[in-house]
């Protein structure tokens, strides 16, 4: 239950206060705490909107992406967020992922595994579970569609050959790409890597078509199968 006596913004030195600061000097001026504070309006008792906000930072090791990976409940566990504020700060956080993959979504051509990380990454790198997708794309590496195949735990997800090779003739694709995350940021391929690509490779061949490469999405970073082992 929220308390009467929290402290809001208003009650600091008009210098401290984020709005003041935003009109005097631009959003650009505030620091990611600050911003989180607009959005919060009050802490709690004991502590300012900025200083919960520090605090909340702080505990992610002021990493955004790892805000991003929060969930209502674990925001609500602080003293001065119940139901609303956690909302007002995931949908914040949303907002912010679709701008990033709106600056991508013309950018229809894929030249190299960089393309595909920064086409990806906006909305992989805040999951907690792996995601498993496909890029179909014509002889001149135009993206025709998009499709997740799957997603699954932390640890792995399934993938059916022969349902991508359906949409791949479906779309009259000429080339592929799959591209999947790992939630811990860990961007070793594992064993069952290692074998769907093998797999997806061969059943592509046999098909007359070409699997490109296999991206692995990290937290800001990225495995390409085609640029560290050949394929």
């Amino acid at each position: 239950m929220e308390n009467s006596q929290k402290l809001k913004i208003k009650d600091l030195a008009r210098e401290d206060r984020p709005r003041e600061k935003l009109l005097k000097k631009g959003v650009q001026a505030l620091s990611d705490a600050e911003i989180i504070a607009l959005l919060l309006g009050s802490g709690s008792r004991k502590e300012s909107a900025v200083e919960l906000s520090t605090k909340i930072l702080r505990d992610v090791s002021y990493n955004l992406n790892e805000l991003g990976r929060r969930t209502l409940s674990e925001f609500q566990q602080y003293n001065g967020i119940g139901e609303a504020k956690a909302v007002t700060i995931a949908a914040a956080l949303e907002l912010g992922r679709r701008r990033k993959i709106s600056d991508i979504k013309n950018k229809v051509q894929i030249k190299s595994s960089r393309d595909i990380f920064e086409r990806f990454h906006p909305f992989m790198q805040d999951l907690s579970y792996e995601e498993f997708w496909v890029v179909y794309m014509n002889r001149a590496n135009k993206i025709i569609d998009e499709k997740r195949i799957s997603e699954g735990g932390t640890s792995g997800t399934v993938v059916d050959v022969k349902k991508v090779l359906k949409w791949a003739l479906e779309k009259t694709a000429s080339t592929l790409i799959l591209c999947h995350n790992h939630p811990s940021g860990n961007l070793q391929p594992s064993k069952s890597d290692q074998a769907v690509t093998n797999k997806m490779k061969q059943a592509a061949q046999i098909m007359e078509m070409q699997m490109l490469d296999h991206v692995i999405i990290g937290q800001g970073e990225y495995y390409s199968f085609a640029d560290e082992e050949g394929l």
